[in-house]
């Protein structure tokens, strides 16, 4: 683990100096695993990690709430122009590659691969109370009423996956468990047979035991391909693979206890990413980001406390 020298100042209310986290749930894993080994060779620093989705941390960010979001997709024009309008400028950091788990229960037998279109069959808008048993995906499946589990609306993974799967972000059934927590989705799926859910894959890792993985056929070589760090690293696992993102804004990098933790994160993202679950960022990429922050630093110097 690398060791970085840190000079710290209090924060506003004259207590430790604070770093503030929130977003996805699927980037948390990350920032936590990275907050808690920052910590470690810091320990006069406090630093919170929330997960309320991409959106939700999004919303605060724009308002000057937190420091730093964890983001599972790239910010919106919206939620850019909120930040505008609060004259919060910002830079993004790509920290991982990340798969989306297509899962069901241990017990399902018949559900081992899907391919696009059925996913986007199963998911779009006009399946709500059309498309609610297992047979009306694949004839052969039995006519057993599906129970379905996935993101809520404030998360990334949401709309990433109605993106990809249903062709526009954001348009998708809304007659399923509901969760911005992929532990709710996960304990969901985890407790019915006949359930059919989908989350980050680090969630997925970390729960083998408890649930079963889908593969996914890819679009373009026909061949069923289940997620997996190799498969997302390689890009088979396709379209379900996607970049993970921290966003820092720059009246936080006037503090050097920020300035440092993003060095450290973006010092640490590789090993940690692997540790939790999710895929590096190749040797080149991570250059590019190291690069980028330097000159955002630059830009931002640090300013010392009166």
């Amino acid at each position: 683990m690398l060791s970085i020298s840190f000079f710290a100042c209090s924060d506003k209310k004259g207590g430790p100096p604070s770093i503030s986290i929130d977003g996805s749930s699927t980037v948390f894993p990350v920032s936590e695993a990275v907050a808690e080994e920052f910590m470690a060779v810091n320990p006069n620093v406090r630093v919170t990690v929330g997960e309320s989705g991409t959106g939700g941390g999004f919303s605060k960010f724009s308002n000057g709430k937190i420091d730093i979001n964890d983001a599972s997709r790239p910010i919106k024009s919206k939620e850019d122009s909120a930040c505008k309008a609060n004259n919060i400028a910002y830079e993004s950091f790509m920290v991982a590659y990340d798969g989306m788990a297509i899962v069901v229960h241990p017990s399902n037998t018949w559900c081992n691969d899907i391919t696009v279109e059925e996913l986007k069959r199963l998911w779009e808008p006009s399946a709500r109370d059309s498309i609610m048993t297992w047979n009306q995906i694949r004839s052969d499946w039995p006519v057993e009423q599906i129970r379905l589990f996935g993101p809520g609306t404030q998360s990334g993974t949401f709309d990433y996956f109605t993106e990809a799967i249903v062709g526009t972000a954001k348009e998708c059934r809304t007659d399923y468990t509901a969760s911005e927590d992929d532990n709710v989705l996960v304990q969901g799926v985890a407790a019915d047979k006949n359930a059919f859910g989908y989350f980050g894959l680090a969630y997925y890792n970390n729960n083998k035991d408890k649930i079963k993985a889908v593969a996914v056929i890819n679009p373009k070589s026909a061949t069923p391909v289940l997620p997996s760090i190799e498969t997302v690293k390689n890009k088979s696992y396709s379209p379900l693979s996607r970049p993970l993102f921290i966003y820092v804004t720059d009246l936080a990098l006037e503090r050097q206890e920020v300035r440092d933790f993003i060095q450290f994160y973006i010092d640490n993202c590789a090993k940690l990413s692997e540790s939790v679950g999710y895929v590096s960022l190749s040797v080149e990429e991570l250059s590019i980001e190291e690069a980028k922050l330097a000159k955002f630093l630059e830009a931002h110097p640090v300013k010392t406390a009166q």
